[in-house]
Parts: C-alpha cells; sequence; structure tokens
C-alpha cells in the first residue's frame, strides 16, 4: 500500500510587495541608525527576492494614494503611505486581520487541491489537518474549511500550532499515520501563514530580516492511500524524519510580543543547516539504499525549503546539488519570498508541473525553531490505477 499525495495547490493574496519598494520604504523609517540602513539595504539587496505577496493592503505601495484600499477601520493600520510612516498596531489588532483574512486563503489552497485530486471530491474527505503559526482563533481554521468546504460534520480535525517553517512536515506526517491506520481515508493538508501581519520597523537585525523575507500565502495537499486514476502524477510518502540539531535553539526562534509576533533568525543559522544537513539526512537516505554523500547525483529532485538566499547556498553546497536540483526553490523565493509553513509545498507544486512521468525520488525537507530539520523521502510516478507496492 502507497500512501501518496496527490495533488498540490497554492494561493496568495492579490496585493504585491516588490522588493526595492519596501526597501525604500523602511529606510526612510525615524530613528533609523547609520548601521541599520545599512543593514537594510544589505539584507532586500541580498535577499534573491523579487516580488512578495501580502494580505495587508495598506502595503500596496505602488497603488495611488487616491486609490488607498479601505481597511477595516477608519484610516491606515499598518502603514500610512502618504506620510509613508509603517505603524506599529498592537498584537490583538494584527491577529484580528488574521481572523478575517486567513479563512479565505485556507479555503482557496483547499478547494484547489481537490480540483486537482485526480476525481476525489468533497465528500470523499474524512480527515482534515492545518498548520500555521502567525495567527490564532478558535474555532480555528481546521473548523472553518469542514464549515466551508460543506464538509461531513464528523469529518476528524487536526490544527498543527506555532511549529514554523517546517510544519508542512508534521501535518503530513500526521496524514500519513491516519492512512496508514484506514486506507480508505482521504486526508485534506492546508498550511497558510500570514507572516506580514507582524511587519515592524525596527534597528534590530533579526527584525531586519524578517521584514526583507517574510511573506502570506497558502498552500494545500490531498493525501490518501486510495489508488489514483491511471495516468494522475502522484508523489509516494516513502520515508519521514525529523532531526535537531545539537546548536541554534536560540537561533531560530518565534515569539509573541506586544505589537506582533518577534522573530529570532541570526546569522548563524545558515552555518548551523551547512554544518548538520548531511547528519541530518544520512538516517533518511540510508533508508532508502543511499547517504547524503553524493546525494545530489542519486536523487532526481530536490525541494529545500527556501529559508533564505544563504540557506539555499549553504544546502546546494553541502550536499553537492546542481543549479537545476536548485531552480523549483529558488524560483520560488524569487517570486514569493519565504511564506512559512506553506513554502515547501509550493516547490513540490513546481516540481508536480514539471514532471514527465518518468519515475523520479524526490527529497524534501524544511528547518524551522528548534533548530528542527524535517526531511521527507518521495517517488514522484504516475498512477497505473492500481495500489502500488509499499
Amino acid at each position: 500500500m502507497a500512501i501518496s499525495v496527490r495533488s498540490v495547490a497554492t494561493s496568495v493574496p492579490p496585493t504585491v510587495i516588490k522588493q526595492p519598494d519596501m526597501r525604500d520604504l523602511l529606510l526612510v523609517q525615524p530613528g533609523r541608525s547609520r548601521l541599520a540602513r545599512r543593514l537594510i539595504a544589505s539584507a532586500f539587496d541580498g535577499s534573491a527576492i523579487d516580488t512578495r505577496h501580502t494580505v495587508v493592503g495598506d502595503l500596496d505601495l505602488g497603488a495611488p494614494l487616491e486609490a488607498e484600499p479601505t481597511a477595516d477601520t477608519a484610516g491606515p493600520v499598518f502603514c500610512d503611505r502618504g506620510q509613508r510612516r509603517i505603524l506599529s498596531p498592537t498584537t490583538g489588532t494584527r491577529n484580528d486581520h488574521y481572523v478575517a483574512h486567513a479563512p479565505s486563503l485556507f479555503l482557496e489552497a483547499a478547494r484547489g487541491a481537490l480540483a486537482a485530486s485526480g476525481g476525489l471530491q468533497t465528500g470523499d474527505v474524512t480527515h482534515v489537518v492545518t498548520a500555521s503559526c502567525t495567527g490564532f482563533f478558535a474555532p480555528g481554521p481546521d473548523y472553518v474549511l469542514v464549515r466551508d468546504l460543506g464538509l461531513a460534520a464528523t469529518t476528524r480535525r487536526l490544527h498543527v500550532g506555532f511549529m514554523g517553517c517546517y510544519a508542512a512536515f508534521p501535518a503530513i506526517s500526521a496524514a500519513r499515520s491516519i492512512c496508514a491506520e484506514n486506507p480508505a481515508a482521504v486526508v485534506l493538508v492546508v498550511c497558510a501563514e500570514l507572516c506580514s501581519l507582524h511587519l515592524e520597523a525596527s534597528d534590530d537585525p533579526d527584525t531586519i530580516v524578517a521584514s526583507a523575507l517574510f511573506a502570506d500565502g497558502a498552500a494545500a495537499a490531498v493525501v490518501t492511500a486510495r489508488p489514483a486514476p491511471a495516468g494522475h502524477l502522484v508523489l509516494d510518502l516513502d520515508e519521514m524524519r525529523t532531526t535537531l540539531t545539537p546548536v541554534g535553539e536560540q537561533d531560530m526562534a518565534w515569539t509573541i510580543g506586544d505589537h506582533g509576533f518577534e522573530m529570532v533568525l541570526s546569522r548563524y543559522v545558515p552555518s548551523i543547516i551547512s554544518e548538520h544537513i548531511r547528519g541530518a539526512l544520512d538516517p533518511l537516505l540510508t533508508t532508502a539504499g543511499t547517504d547524503s554523500t553524493g546525494a545530489g547525483g542519486r536523487i532526481a529532485r530536490w525541494a529545500v525549503h527556501p529559508g533564505g538566499r544563504s540557506v539555499l547556498d549553504k544546502v546546494e553546497q553541502a550536499l553537492g546539488l546542481s543549479e537545476a536540483q536548485m531552480e523549483p526553490s529558488r524560483s520560488v523565493l524569487r517570486e514569493y519570498g519565504n511564506m512559512s509553513s506553506a513554502t515547501v509545498l509550493f516547490v513540490l507544486q513546481r516540481l508536480l508541473a514539471a514532471a514527465d512521468g518518468t519515475p523520479e525520488r524526490v527529497c524534501a525537507m524544511a528547518f524551522g525553531p528548534g533548530l528542527t530539520v524535517e526531511s521527507a523521502l518521495l517517488t514522484m510516478r504516475r498512477s497505473d490505477g492500481a495500489p502500488a507496492a509499499a
């Protein structure tokens, strides 16, 4: 029995941030030190990001002022574009915007994944697993999906909260376990993050890096052991692993402050990943009959979470990957930035879109607080309409 990802779909909000526009806005904020301005220019210019998406209409920096987006309140909440000032709403106000805007992203991605699943309908869904770390509400996004998709009231639900950029993996792992226990199960996995709600003008280096990197988006996957129609492209979930690096607990963290969630993302993170990525992948790749030495030549496709340009550079160097193998991750970073838990699913969607149907091994990975490395070994293939061998 093979448990497979039958489809992946993504969703982003309509407002686009161009990286130079946001850089220039941050540079003119009052009180910035000369060092902070240098850090802002360096972080944005070296990010390898062109555009990002946001639910914050105040950040539509290219729109004419007379076309100021209508906010939920009487005036701008996150950015006064007329005065070129980034505002500092409370965490409660930011979370109110999460409650207002997150459900539509969850829903759009979920509908897209079902539509691309090869014939599965809402009536087939038995379980919903959601993941997010950029806001909270209850009943939560898992409940909203059951309600708004018209799923059965008996649909089982699980929410994976506040795990950061790697959360898609425990969410999919939970779906895999459900399907192993019940081969008839169909699990809808949806990750959505509204990172831009926590934008803050600051001299703090971590905050500056976060302002240059993070963005909003959602992605969904349908996971099931039911055989897909003949010719349908699937990703078999062969093996999944998690590893905590021996260092880095204080170098990547996500906490709640009075004026938004606060990111700790030290400059040592890429080096920590570079030093420990081989050891983290060894158990996974040994299971597959290989090892991390020369892995780039043995596994055809790679879905590396684009945590940032330096992270991708270090992974490429440490694993001996080619530019072509890294391009799906680099193109997602360039076009969308880092959307936390949803981002690696954007990369997997890109791999599926480019596949020619030849069976290929795929290694996927993401990194997050802890420092945690989550990884998965998958087989991308076209279904023959019958269950594949385990």
